[in-house]
């Protein structure tokens, strides 16, 4: 970037964060949070492959993960990026590979030089799903176990920003998301579900927090059917669920009924993706 290229990530630590890249904000997290993350004085940055036609307070790069130069230009003047784009389901793996994880060096690489501080990254309760509930509360330091090449996809993400954290100093938070919707889907969402307004604290917590360095956090709302995942170092950042599923369970079990307690979703916190349909040779 020559003589005039941006602070390194360390020195420009403690400005207030005005301008957000959002990676993925057509997707159906980035949809969900936008309203969320508006603040006075903030301008979010919207990026994706698809046509979006922005906010107030909003701009628009029609751009790929997967660009580096493109990228970079986005992530100029930027205070801090929240990765949410990429491939949201199982997919081949030559896929996976190209936007999922070439796509996150990509942008890891694009903040390092355009000195960008921070960068919360969208991880998944995937990295971990092939983890049972003998092992629950799952924490910030369970190693990962992943169920699908999606999954691996969030496990290769989290160790990337351990590296840009620990080489570079950016600070890295990456949230290992779990069921996060409008409302709970199915009876196993009641123990997994974010509502939005609760991912919108956890992103904003994520993205205030002094210092926070690289860390790794769980993506849920307070639900009484939870306990699946620790929300300690979540709530270390700053964020206080407020949602429970429960207000749904009534209206979800009407309509799904009540699970039996050897229900194959329930043996692993990665749920249907460790079903057989996402073997390879089924892709």
């Amino acid at each position: 970037m020559g003589g005039n290229a941006p602070p390194h990530p360390r020195e420009r630590r403690g400005r207030a964060v005005s301008r957000i890249l959002v990676t993925g904000a057509a997707g159906a997290v980035g949809t969900l949070i936008r309203p969320r993350l508006a603040r006075p004085g903030r301008i979010l940055r919207l990026l994706d492959t698809v046509e979006l036609e922005p906010a107030e307070a909003e701009e628009f790069v029609r751009a790929s993960v997967t660009d580096p130069e493109a990228m970079e230009r986005a992530c100029a003047d930027v205070d801090a990026v929240v990765h949410l784009g990429g491939i949201s389901v199982e997919a081949p793996w030559r896929d996976i590979l190209d936007v999922n994880i070439n796509g996150t060096c990509t942008v890891f690489e694009a903040a390092r030089r355009a000195g960008v501080p921070r960068v919360v990254f969208a991880s998944s309760n995937h990295a971990v799903g092939y983890r049972t509930p003998d092992e629950y509360p799952l924490t910030a330091a369970t190693p990962p176990l992943p169920d699908t090449y999606y999954g691996v996809s969030k496990a290769a993400g989290e160790a990337l920003g351990a590296l840009y954290h620990h080489r570079y100093g950016l600070d890295v938070v990456c949230v290992r998301i779990m069921t996060c919707c409008t409302e709970p889907p199915d009876a196993r969402a009641l123990s997994t579900w974010l509502s939005p307004d609760d991912c919108g604290r956890l992103l904003e917590a994520c993205l205030t927090a002094p210092k926070p360095g690289y860390r790794i956090v769980y993506g849920v709302s307070r639900n009484t059917r939870g306990g699946w995942v620790s929300l300690d170092e979540a709530r270390a950042l700053g964020y206080e669920p407020a949602d429970d599923a429960e207000r749904h369970a009534a209206a979800v079990l009407a309509a799904h009924g009540e699970p039996p307690a050897d229900d194959p979703v329930f043996a692993h916190v990665g749920g249907p993706f460790t079903a057989a349909e996402f073997d390879a040779d089924r892709l």
